[in-house]
């Protein structure tokens, strides 16, 4: 059969087709609507596409840093006053921990307020002339934790990228300006993702107090090495420090941390090996989302390799399909990170550059020799148990005197203090229970009328009532002015008391807390305290065996 015949065959049932009114009005329905939406669509796109080409839309996540610039560069802008729906936020996150001067802060004490945009809403600006559209999204992500993720989209009338460069240098420079004083901590999150933690003030290296050399080794040895990028570059040496600081706990490792922290001005980022859920694909996500700059710490490592790290990969448990709870985290979940997947992380090809990190442990035997190796932990500092110097030291910066106060202040202190203060020989300058607890009861002198029974009895349950008891000093009062030979003379005389490596700092600085405002007993007192303390100690060996 040809091909004509077989057309011929369809021509009837195409000319009843044609012959239906109904069925010729729709097709021309169909093509005329086809034809204006099409031209609609047309339109739409070029209409988009002329718009788009004046303005300059810019995207900013949550979990990256560019997003809190832009947050305090908005809280700060004087148009923003002028937003009629907005989020208030009295924390510190987008004001930062910079201080204020006196007409800035507030007396009371309060956080300060800082004006934020709203969720799902948009806003617009005035920026040097130019027209600004912002919008805040919050998108739902599955999993335990954070089960949100925001975005601000910042469109500018503007066909200069140069404005949106200078947008982020200012806001950029606002952040750290916030962040002058603090630095920020962040953890990881079940998806992997960085997350703040929280926002701490910046802690000087002279309150740091370790044995001499040690500090200063450990804070040069950093600057030396953020300094040498271009050195490390120009001999294809992957640009990464390691710090192992080891012995026995409470000895000043991890504030000696916080301290370089703050020196260096980097952020913190915690890395728990013990996570939940944490398996070397994760561990590496983690190390190589790291920033350039910054400080990954790795605590109490020790504990990590003896509780879930091996040399062998751990085996996959089996598979079982199971409800999916977004809102509760898993039971019963521990790490799946193996010591070869901790060593790839470290120094793998997917490794960041430029991080500093800090491992701490304990037991520096218990290691194994491949993650201590350079280029990994590449200086190993020890850290001992207080020496007589550290002790002499802690008591000097303890007692010293505190910052000028008003007038009003400084002569309620001197009522307060008695002649007895001013002797190192004194019984109990201030820290006499009496001025600890108020114990004395006010007797009215005057003539008075019978009491009736009601009264009567009222004075009776007030005679049988008792001061509380409680172990510990009262965080109230203050230690008195000593001089410098007083004070040099007392931290001798507490430093001679204190064994050559015996007690850590730790334990010696909770030993001052609890006389923070009598050093004559701190001094006098101390050695008492130790043969307790180690009469306790060894009580507890003695149990554990």
């Amino acid at each position: 059969m040809t091909a004509p015949a077989a057309l011929n065959e369809f021509g009837p049932l195409i000319s009843f087709i044609l012959s239906i009114s109904a069925l010729r009005d729709w097709a021309k329905l169909l093509i005329i609507g086809s034809f204006f939406e099409t031209c609609r669509r047309l339109l739409s796109i070029l209409w988009s596409s002329t718009i788009d080409s004046f303005f300059i839309t810019a995207s900013f996540e949550d979990h990256d840093d560019t997003y809190k610039w832009m947050m305090i560069w908005l809280s700060k802008q004087p148009s923003w006053k002028n937003v009629r729906n907005m989020n208030i936020s009295a924390g510190d996150r987008y004001f930062g921990n910079a201080s204020n001067s006196e007409e800035e802060s507030d007396p009371s004490g309060m956080p300060n307020v800082s004006y934020l945009p709203a969720l799902s809403g948009s806003y617009t600006l005035w920026y040097k002339y130019r027209w600004m559209r912002i919008t805040r999204v919050s998108e739902p992500i599955p999993g335990w934790g954070p089960n949100h993720r925001d975005s601000l989209n910042i469109s500018i009338f503007t066909r200069n990228h140069d404005i949106l460069t200078t947008i982020l240098k200012e806001a950029k420079k606002a952040y750290q300006d916030a962040q002058g004083s603090s630095i920020t901590v962040y953890v990881s999150d079940s998806t992997n993702c960085w997350r703040e933690l929280a926002t701490r003030r910046k802690r000087p290296l002279e309150s740091i107090i370790l044995d001499p050399g040690i500090r200063d080794l450990v804070v040069e040895d950093a600057q030396d090495f953020l300094a040498s990028k271009g050195w490390y570059a120009e001999r294809g040496i992957p640009f990464r420090r390691g710090y192992l600081l080891y012995g026995a706990p409470g000895s000043g490792k991890t504030s000696l941390i916080h301290s370089i922290a703050g020196e260096l001005e980097l952020d913190v980022y915690i890395i728990s090996l013990s996570r939940s859920g944490l398996d070397d694909t994760g561990l590496s996500e983690l190390i190589s989302d790291l920033p350039e700059r910054c400080i990954a710490l790795m605590e109490d490592i020790d504990a990590a390799l003896h509780n879930s790290l091996s040399r062998e990969d751990v085996p996959t448990p089996p598979t079982h399909t199971a409800e999916f709870i977004p809102s509760s985290p898993p039971a019963h979940n521990t790490s799946k990170v193996s010591l070869s997947g901790l060593l790839n992380a470290l120094d793998g090809i997917g490794a960041q550059e430029g991080r500093i990190l800090f491992a701490t442990t304990n037991k520096y035997s218990s290691l194994d020799p491949a993650l201590c190796r350079p280029g990994r932990m590449d200086l190993h500092v020890e850290f001992k148990l207080a020496s007589r110097y550290q002790a002499d030291e802690l008591f000097k910066r303890f007692y010293l005197p505190s910052s000028p106060k008003p007038a009003a202040d400084d002569d309620d202190q001197e009522a307060k203090s008695s002649p007895a203060q001013s002797r190192p020989n004194g019984s109990t300058p201030v820290g006499d229970p009496n001025d600890l607890i108020d114990l004395s009861v006010t007797h009215d002198t005057t003539d008075s009328p019978p009491s009736s029974p009601s009264a009567c009895s009222e004075k009776s349950e007030q005679s049988e009532r008792v001061p509380p008891t409680f172990v510990g000093t009262r965080h109230r009062g203050h230690a008195p002015k000593l001089s410098s030979d007083q004070l040099s003379a007392l931290a001798a005389q507490f430093a001679s008391a204190i064994p050559e490596r015996g007690v850590s700092m730790a334990a010696l600085q909770g030993y001052l807390m609890s006389q923070k405002n009598r050093p004559w007993e701190a001094a006098k007192e101390v050695s008492d305290w130790l043969q307790k303390e180690f009469a306790d100690k060894k009580a507890r060996n003695e149990t554990k065996s």
